[in-house]
């Protein structure tokens, strides 16, 4: 994020997204603690821990930094600690968020294509152990954000919003930072999913063919492949989306490589360069909250339990009006 968003469009879609997003990613978390989806322990424990880094994403992003900058400017959000420690924890919820989908699909691709790990790596133990990690890798990576800032200016004793130090832009270990916290988010996790989703589908097809080798003459369906598919489909739906959304926020970092111009800190909204910016923001934003759509277009159960959860309080009141 590289300062607050500003003009109409942006005070209307942020509010909207939060309101969409919180709930969402609220009632994702619920669905999945009952467990009631027809998902093996293993991949519910990822998805509860995407859906809870969603969450927190679309809090610190989209609430405290975006919300924040545009209605409250000059709140205690806006001060140099309290934009310093909203700046941080965006980045760290994000990289939770990705990294998490990346465990996800090392997860997945595991239990389809290696047999031979499936039974040691894809377990409730190594998942757990491997979001704790995440989650705690993706707190100590972002520590240094914390001494990129300086007060733009301090009146009153009280600093005032947040300017990145000079040395940010010419020191080698600033830059060397800089191009560590671009590879290991977004490419590096660009590069994997890409990489795993491409061998898991090869591995899927030369086990599908030799199934039907296997299976010629034979009318009845191969059930091992189906109870696989689902899992298979939830994997590229939610591979494939991370990766939709995200593409703008790599196109845009490497427009600003190429061409040596810096992100866009002026205030004509119209700005092509800004609004490519601030649509990098919004779409890689709006990949924190598209997760239980793609649960109950997929899941069958995962939608029959958030029919119940949606209904549920209107059943209970309509009975104790009848009573």
């Amino acid at each position: 994020m590289h300062g607050p968003a500003n003009g109409p469009f942006y005070a209307i879609y942020y509010p909207v997204l939060a309101a969409v997003g919180v709930p969402a990613n609220l009632v994702a978390i619920i669905i999945l603690s009952r467990r009631r989806c027809g998902l093996s322990l293993c991949i519910t424990y990822y998805l509860l821990a995407i859906a809870v880094t969603d969450a927190l994403v679309i809090i610190a992003a989209v609430i405290l930094n975006r919300i924040g900058g545009i209605y409250f400017r000059y709140s205690v959000l806006s001060t140099t600690p309290g934009c310093t420690v909203s700046s941080v924890l965006v980045y760290t919820t994000r990289d939770g968020s990705v990294w998490l989908t990346v465990a996800f699909t090392i997860d997945r691709f595991v239990a389809i294509s290696c047999h031979s790990l499936k039974t040691i790596y894809c377990t409730e133990k190594t998942a757990l152990l491997v979001i704790l990690v995440v989650c705690a890798m993706s707190c100590l990576k972002n520590v240094p954000f914390f001494f990129t800032y300086q007060p733009l200016y301090i009146l009153e004793g009280v600093p005032w919003f947040c300017n990145i130090i000079a040395p940010f832009y010419t020191s080698p270990f600033w830059q060397a930072y800089l191009w560590l916290d671009r590879i290991l988010t977004p490419f590096l996790p660009f590069f994997l999913i890409m990489l795993l989703n491409a061998l898991t589908i090869r591995h899927i097809l030369v086990a599908s063919r030799a199934r039907k080798r296997l299976c010629s003459g034979e009318k009845r369906g191969d059930s091992e492949m189906a109870n696989r598919k689902k899992s298979i489909v939830l994997l590229f739906a939610i591979s494939f989306s991370f990766m939709l959304l995200w593409v703008t926020y790599v196109a845009h970092f490497f427009y600003v490589q190429i061409t040596g111009e810096a992100y866009f800190t002026g205030l004509d909204f119209n700005d092509p360069q800004y609004i490519f910016q601030e649509t990098t923001n919004m779409l890689q934003l709006l990949s924190s909250c598209t997760n239980i759509f793609i649960y109950a277009v997929i899941q069958t159960k995962f939608r029959e339990d958030l029919k119940y959860l949606l209904m549920h309080p209107f059943v209970k009141i309509i009975g104790s009006l009848k009573k």
